[in-house]
């Protein structure tokens, strides 16, 4: 795996020991932010990269010009992963928070919380996992696009609208905002 372009552009990135991680495969990667630059959603966007595993969305991310990204997974493989795949930026000054944490409740904690809007959030959950409700009601508090990675073509909750839809292999990637307008700067 390889970070695809921008300033860390093809540095190597580790993924988490184990079988609990499905990394983003650099076609799709590549697929997703080429997609995401024809929306002039990446540079200077304030990023969350949720299920993060490897952290290679919000990596990416921060190589094409994030203003900041935020890394949240609940396993502490994943999160040393991170930390480590962080240093493919250390040429570069990167506002990145690396969090252990469930997805959904740093999420519900942050809209709670009242804390600054996200333009952009990644979420990569298990293909199988059910929580898109509870996940999307509270990350359309905090405004931006979603790009949502799962392994078939699904239909977002009320209040938010399907911006594209693309399949990849087994990966669908859906690219929601929020009726409101959400998803841009």
């Amino acid at each position: 795996m390889r970070v695809v372009a921008g300033v860390a552009k093809g540095r190597l990135l580790r993924a988490p020991a184990g079988r609990c991680t499905r990394p983003t495969s650099d076609r799709v990667r590549e697929a997703v932010f080429s997609m995401l630059a024809s929306m002039d959603a990446v540079e200077g966007a304030a990023v969350a990269d949720l299920f993060a595993g490897s952290g290679a969305l919000g990596i990416e991310a921060l190589s094409r010009g994030a203003a900041s990204a935020t890394f949240v997974d609940s396993a502490q493989e994943a999160v040393a992963a991170i930390r480590s795949n962080l240093a493919v930026l250390s040429h570069r000054a990167v506002d990145a928070t690396v969090v252990r944490a469930d997805a959904p409740a740093w999420a519900a904690a942050r809209a709670a919380a009242g804390a600054p809007e996200l333009d952009l959030t990644f979420a990569d959950p298990p293909y199988a996992w059910g929580g898109w409700p509870a996940l999307l009601r509270s990350l359309r508090l905090v405004g931006g696009l979603v790009v949502a990675e799962t392994g078939s073509p699904w239909a977002p909750v009320a209040g938010w609208e399907t911006v594209r839809t693309k399949r990849y292999g087994s990966t669908v990637v859906t690219v929601l905002a929020t009726h409101e307008g959400g998803g841009g700067r």
